[in-house]
This record gives C-alpha cells, sequence and structure tokens, in this order.
C-alpha cells in the first residue's frame, strides 16, 4: 500500500544526483515500512477510521529518513496529504487542500511564539466541516524556520497542544522534553477531535515502530508477544 509520504519520498528520491544512505544503514529496507526485512512492520499497521484529516508539511529530506514517523500518520490516517517545504515556492494542491470547504484546517504550533488572538487550544469543526491538522514536520529549528517564512499559513489559527506528559520518542535527541515528535503531536491532536480510538492505535503504533528500529540498529530480535505489540493488535480493527 502506498500513501502520500511514501509517494513523496519516490519523488525526491527521483530528484536526487545520488541514492539517499541512511545514516548507519548498510541492509535493504522494505519499502512499505523503511526497516530492514527482519523487522518489518508491515503486517502490524493498524487499521482504525478517521474523520480528521493531517497535512505534513515536511522539511527536505524528512521524507526520506527511516526514523521519520510522519510516515506513521500516513500509515494510520487514510486522509493524509504530504509536501515538501520550500521558501520560495507552495505547491498549489497545498494551496487547494488548505482552501477546500470540506476542509477546517488548524496549524499545530507552539502558542507560545503566535500572537495569543491567533491561538486556539480545542477543536471545534464548523458544521460540514471535517478538522484538519497542518503539521509542520521538521526538528524543532527547522520548524520554526517554517513557521516564520510560509506566509501562506498566517490566516490559518494556532492549535497550541497542552499534553500532560512527556514525549517519549526515542529515534532523535533533543535538548527539551516537552518537544513531540510528529506522530506524537498528531495522536494528541486525534484526542481533541473526539477520535480516541485512532489516537490510542497512533500511540501504540509509535512505540511498536520504535521498538522495531531500535532492535533493527542493535541486531536484537522482535518481540512480538511484548506488551507493546498486544497494546496494538488490540486496537486494530479486524480486517
Amino acid at each position: 500500500m502506498t500513501h502520500a509520504v511514501s509517494r513523496l519520498r519516490t519523488a525526491r528520491l527521483a530528484l536526487r544526483d545520488k541514492p539517499f544512505q541512511a545514516r548507519g544503514s548498510r541492509e535493504a529496507r522494505c519499502p512499505g515500512c523503511r526497516l530492514i526485512a527482519s523487522h518489518c512492520l508491515c503486517a502490524l499497521r493498524p487499521r482504525v477510521p478517521t474523520q480528521a484529516g493531517v497535512c505534513l508539511i515536511m522539511y527536505d529530506t524528512e521524507p526520506l529518513k527511516p526514523s521519520n514517523t510522519g510516515w506513521l500518520i500516513a500509515d494510520v490516517v487514510a486522509d493524509t496529504a504530504a509536501f515538501v517545504w520550500s521558501r520560495t515556492f507552495v505547491d498549489p494542491a497545498l494551496l487547494a487542500m488548505l482552501a477546500d470547504p470540506q476542509w477546517q484546517p488548524v496549524l499545530v504550533f507552539p502558542g507560545e511564539f503566535v500572537p495569543a488572538g491567533r491561538v486556539v487550544t480545542e477543536v471545534r469543526p464548523g458544521e460540514g466541516k471535517r478538522p484538519l491538522f497542518v503539521l509542520l514536520d521538521a526538528t524543532w529549528p527547522e520548524a520554526r524556520k517554517m513557521f516564520r517564512k510560509s506566509p501562506y499559513l498566517d490566516h490559518l489559527p494556532v492549535l497550541s497542544l497542552q499534553p500532560g506528559q512527556l514525549s517519549s520518542y526515542r529515534l532523535r535527541r533533543t535538548t527539551r522534553d516537552d518537544h513531540f515528535c510528529t506522530s506524537e503531536v498528531a495522536a494528541l491532536c486525534l484526542a481533541l477531535a473526539g477520535e480516541p480510538h485512532a489516537a490510542e492505535a497512533l500511540a501504540a503504533y509509535l512505540d511498536v515502530f520504535t521498538s522495531h528500529y531500535l532492535n533493527a540498529k542493535q541486531h536484537f530480535p522482535v518481540d512480538l508477544e511484548d506488551a507493546a505489540h498486544r497494546r496494538l493488535r488490540g486496537l486494530s480493527l479486524p480486517p
């Protein structure tokens, strides 16, 4: 199964002069989950219905990185779109999506960097509209740059999340425990949109992905019967 992020990855690879080599990666990776074959995640992809949509605006090489978690969002949320960010060019399809009357887009970003009148803390879609969460998929310094240099997003309300827990993301280091990876942010958004089942499934899927990813790096086998895998199976609908 392909989705917006996998298609974007394919397009980005086609533009490169030389193959993209993930750091520390020497084994062939599954095109469906980006993990090495012995730790493939494809059979564990959860099936859950979602009403909300996600619009990922991805910084440069993010679609190419095996550790990118925007991919997981696209696995779970059927209506996920993905676009590469550029300071000088805006994809017309992105602008069309933001203007589509079926959606009520909201940009997710910390409220401390936004004028108070633009900040919202809850999701209240208008009649006949579905929430569309616009996420800047990047490192924190990159996301701040994207926020400042994307005037086409200036008209959107900004959803400032107030999570009650610290990030559990372990694949990339950050200096602050209150910075969340993109998949964690999406799970919090789904919960705010009244979709707790999808939110829990995405969070469980991230836990399993993290386990597979780290075990692959350390050449450890995966325990398919551990708590994380059992939790994910319990949240996925039967085929």
